[in-house]
């Protein structure tokens, strides 16, 4: 199961960390990471039958997605 949103497609976005010092932008360092999409395993219901997959908590939150009961 990969690591996106069911509903609206959302998944990790890559960058870069960077660390600054000083009152200027003294960059210091930089190092690459990722951010992670908050995503939720829940069961939802689909044509007709339940199943269980990972959605995003922003479409859960905008009753994007019908939790089975």
């Amino acid at each position: 199961m990969p690591r996106e949103c069911y509903v609206c497609g959302k998944k990790p976005v890559t960058g870069n960390s960077v660390s600054k010092r000083g009152q200027k932008p003294y960059i210091t360092g930089k190092s690459k990471r990722r951010w992670l999409p908050n995503l939720q395993r829940v069961k939802i219901k689909i044509d007709g039958g339940n199943k269980h997959v990972r959605v995003c908590t922003n479409c859960l939150s905008s009753s994007k997605v019908q939790k089975a009961i």
